[in-house]
């Protein structure tokens, strides 16, 4: 087992911010120790935002299709993204179409081996498929990272499109998704004609809607056991009804806020926060999610923030290279720990 790699992890999160490269070496003393060495976001354009955003409703041949499509997009942007360097291997979230763990399924499209072929590199894809097979809900995967790379902080706390939370008891971990959180905001922020709510100051100029505000905490997934976790078709089956079009656009923003901070803040009881994902920007959300909870929230260096996704999955593609465990089902509630991912070899 090799103790130093360089790893180009890659992700893409419901938010759809954009497709994060980040260049990361990893060095073993005692423990791994890591390094964003190199990171960007590469935006989506409208058009692929377009693309992403609906191609659920699509046929299960327009869906292939765009598992390679989308893949010849990831390759050429890491062919620009690298240039001159040189990295191990590719380790690739790709994008999440479809995620019903009770119906024993999940797609991210990003086509391995499209992926490999193009860039020459080696390419680790398809993360949640075994822990799915295996009875497990295949997320929250970030929660081995949290275990073995942010090892003092007792939460970490990833608010993206869903919110979701690592909380470390002693050297065991358990993780499930919160609540709805940017991939909400955002949607309410473009009927705005913005992408998002900066520093969250439209939400802060609402009022909140108690009678929503209500409805939303009384969603029964919030009385759910973890493992649980969430996923695009959730949030349009629950919470889109209760926002779109019912109320004045600022204060359905706010009391968005109110609810992704008590939800959160619930389970933020002493000690020491990690924050990370789009929703650490956030100013005015982050003032309601210290209102409720007890903890210290530490909001590290911006390339921590965007690229701690990024960062994760190619550790987790470390894992899956030296053939350890990298899902846990602590964490899924899978039958047993699993070696997840698909390494394609470029032909």
């Amino acid at each position: 087992m090799k103790n130093t790699y360089r790893i180009l992890g890659v992700m893409s999160g419901t938010s759809m911010d954009g497709l994060d490269l980040a260049i990361c070496s990893f060095n073993k003393t005692k423990e791994w120790n890591f390094k964003i060495e190199k990171c960007k976001t590469v935006k989506y354009t409208k058009k692929w935002k377009y693309i992403l955003s609906n191609l659920h409703n699509s046929s299960k041949q327009n869906i292939l299709k765009h598992d390679i499509i989308y893949a010849k997009l990831i390759a050429e942007e890491i062919k620009k993204f690298l240039k001159n360097e040189n990295v191990d291997f590719i380790a690739s979230h790709g994008h999440t179409i479809f995620h019903q763990p009770e119906n024993k399924y999940t797609l991210q499209i990003g086509n391995g081996n499209t992926i490999a072929n193009i860039t020459r590199i080696k390419t680790i894809t398809n993360f949640r498929n075994l822990d799915i097979s295996l009875g497990g809900q295949g997320a929250p995967l970030v929660p081995i990272g949290d275990l073995k790379l942010f090892k003092k902080f007792k939460y970490c706390l990833n608010i993206g499109g869903i919110a979701n939370i690592s909380i470390k008891e002693k050297n065991k971990i358990k993780a499930f998704d919160i609540c709805p959180a940017n991939i909400i905001l955002n949607k309410i922020s473009r009927k705005l004609n913005i992408d998002y709510d900066n520093n969250g100051k439209i939400a802060k100029e609402g009022k909140i809607i108690s009678k929503l505000f209500s409805e939303l905490n009384h969603l029964s997934f919030y009385n759910n056991k973890y493992p649980k976790s969430l996923s695009r078709e959730w949030v349009e089956k629950y919470i889109d009804p209760l926002i779109l079009e019912r109320y004045n656009h600022k204060d359905v923003l706010h009391t968005l806020c109110e609810h992704i901070g008590l939800q959160i803040g619930k389970y933020l009881k002493e000690d020491k926060t990690l924050v990370t994902g789009g929703g650490a920007f956030n100013k005015f959300l982050i003032e309601r999610i210290e209102n409720y909870s007890n903890s210290q929230m530490f909001i590290p260096d911006k390339k921590i923030i965007n690229f701690k996704e990024a960062l994760i999955f190619a550790f987790l593609g470390l894992l899956k290279i030296n053939n350890q465990n990298n899902c846990l089902k602590s964490v899924t509630g899978a039958k047993q720990n699993s070696c997840g991912g698909e390494i394609n070899n470029p032909l």
